[in-house]
């Protein structure tokens, strides 16, 4: 038995503390390597819980020879791709490895990993310990130091691959779940011909993408049996690979297609992002080209089997979007309902229908900015922007009210202008907020002053709260009995409110030049102590001043409690409200784009 040694890049340090969300994703980059490799089978085995069994990760890769172990394996943090092309050599793949340090993933979950790889009729086998890892940071030694055992022994000459084992397994981590891994896998690799994975004897599929899944089958003349399947993935984020494919005799045709479901208005793009399925027809076998590359486009039965599948889709995803919008509302109506409470009956109906278009217009957007979407229109509805356009449409001719539907489009004739209006608002109002704390000799009272009226600035949570008679007659009382004779000049400039749920806010205004530190923490934190005897409510803090000072380390925060910058609040303000913008210029110019091509 010999010894082999690391290699080190100089980008080592930095790259070695990188860790891994999950064990799951340690050992999807031990898959990203069977790819690099080019192989066409990767077979997991995870351990059943409460054992001492290893996880196990084997391939049928190119495997490697003793030298290239050596060289080129035990060569940390190199980029594969600088030395051997953005390609693979046999399969041409595109080489997933980066940074030269996924290989070692699984030392994350366990104590030990042994490589076994064959190539060139020679087995080569080398152990990688954590503990010799962990040793050389605690002595601030070389990693090149460390000596690897390392063997080598004949193997059939036909043998190729690459086995990696985990053994001792962390109890401090839970057991990597196969469910967890396949679904993983299975967004990344589902739609590759060559490359099959199992996980514990079981072939990844499309039931492992968790969400909604819908099967169906029908028999078709000319193609006889037709089965769909398909699932609309949870969550809001789109897949890498989203689409129905059709698979014929077994074999992927094409690529993944929506099946003419983004011609369909009523159907969010983003949510078609979201499925993922199969359509299995082996009767289109005479229709399929001779590269096997597609369908012939003017094939009479594929047509039919597209038709019928895009009803079947086209329903599911329908369902799903009314589903997925009337949680929103329900969620929308909880927070909003007491400024709508707050309008006349016929602007009531009217903001409802209008917070019903927004929803389906910005379907997928985070609940952020559809926060500030509402926000900004209930705005226009409590102002009277809203009606001051619907006069001007009554005023206007009737060719002219047609010519200005047809521009703004299905989200609203009012909508859009209303909207787009009250944003150049408070982006004008962000300008002179920024000139405000920018000014050194600005005082508390004077930034209070501007939020307290605006307090939508503070973000999406802060849209919707608002001060009454009785906290201000609370706080005034309180501040009246604490700060007096010369105290009085210390009085802090508070502002206390509740949100729609009861929840109470306690801001303490600081100057703009101010550093928050420890000690206007701790102040605050005393206010809240004694406001808390007047009311049963919990009080969150938030303190408003130029930044925190930089002694301050955020893991010891006290709870409930928040310093934000006045900077940092108007460029996400300011950022939030130039996307909104942006996407009513983009529904303008497509209304427009739509009306010059009709």
């Amino acid at each position: 038995m010999a010894n082999a040694r690391f290699k080190v890049d100089p980008r080592l340090a930095s790259l070695l503390g990188e860790g891994y969300r999950s064990s799951e994703e340690a050992l999807r980059e031990l898959v990203d390597n069977a790819w690099d490799a080019d192989a066409e089978h990767v077979r997991i085995t995870l351990p059943r819980e409460l054992t001492t069994d290893p996880i196990v990760v084997g391939d049928d890769g190119t495997g490697m020879t003793d030298k290239e172990v050596r060289e080129e394996y035990l060569y940390v943090a190199n980029d594969r791709r600088s030395r051997k092309g953005e390609r693979t050599t046999d399969k041409r793949r595109k080489v997933k490895g980066r940074k030269g340090i996924g290989k070692f993933a699984g030392l994350m979950a366990a104590e030990s990993m042994t490589v076994e790889t064959r190539a060139n009729g020679r087995l080569t086998r080398l152990r990688i310990t954590k503990a010799d890892l962990v040793a050389v940071g605690a002595k601030n030694r070389d990693l090149e130091g460390i000596d690897l055992p390392i063997e080598t022994e004949n193997c059939e000459p036909a043998e190729h691959g690459t086995q990696i084992t985990l053994s001792g397994l962390s109890q401090t981590l839970t057991f990597p779940s196969a469910d967890r891994l396949k679904q993983l896998l299975i967004l990344e690799y589902g739609r590759q011909p060559d490359f099959a994975i199992s996980v514990n004897g079981d072939a990844i599929a499309i039931d492992d993408i968790p969400g909604e899944r819908v099967e169906g089958k029908i028999c078709l003349p000319g193609v006889g049996e037709v089965r769909i399947k398909f699932t609309i993935a949870e969550g809001k984020k789109g897949l890498k690979q989203s689409g129905i494919a059709v698979r014929v005799g077994g074999k992927l045709v094409g690529r993944p297609m929506t099946l003419g479901l983004e011609e369909d208005e009523t159907i969010p793009a983003k949510l078609l992002k979201r499925v993922y399925g199969e359509i299995e027809a082996d009767g289109l076998a005479d229709d399929v080209t001779a590269d096997w590359g597609a369908i012939v486009e003017n094939s009479k039965p594929f047509r039919d089997v597209k038709m019928w599948a895009a009803e079947q889709v086209g329903t599911s995803v329908k369902t799903t979007f009314k589903q997925e919008v009337n949680l929103q509302k329900g969620r929308l109506k909880q927070q909003v309902g007491r400024r709508l409470a707050k309008l006349p009956e016929n602007r009531r109906r009217a903001a409802e229908d209008a917070i019903n278009r927004v929803l389906q217009r910005f379907y997928g957007e985070s609940e952020e900015r559809i926060d500030v979407v509402v926000s900004v229109m209930l705005d226009a509805f409590e102002r009277d922007e809203y009606w001051v356009v619907l006069q001007k449409l009554n005023d206007a001719t009737r060719g002219d009210v047609a010519k200005l539907a047809d521009v703004l489009g299905e989200f609203g004739i009012v909508d859009l202008a209303v909207v787009g209006q009250q944003t150049r608002q408070r982006l004008a109002f962000l300008d002179e907020l920024e000139r405000l704390v920018a000014n050194p000799q600005t005082l508390e009272a004077q930034v209070h002053q501007a939020i307290e009226r605006n307090l939508w600035v503070l973000g999406a949570d802060f849209a919707l709260i608002a001060s009454n008679t009785t906290l201000r007659k609370l706080l005034g009382e309180w501040a009246g009995r604490e700060f007096v004779g010369k105290r009085a000049k210390k009085r802090p400039d508070l502002f206390l409110a509740q949100d729609l749920q009861q929840r109470h806010v306690l801001i303490e205004f600081k100057r703009p030049s101010h550093d928050i530190n420890r000690d206007d923490e701790t102040q605050a934190i005393k206010y809240r102590d004694d406001l808390a005897r007047y009311t049963a409510q919990a009080i969150e803090i938030v303190l408003m001043g130029r930044a925190r000072a930089t002694a301050i380390s955020p893991q010891y925060n006290a709870p409930a409690l928040r310093a934000m910058s006045y900077a940092e609040v108007v460029s996400s303000a300011r950022t939030q409200l130039q996307w909104l913008l942006a996407q009513l210029g983009a529904e303008l110019d497509d209304a427009k784009h739509a009306e010059s091509g009709a």
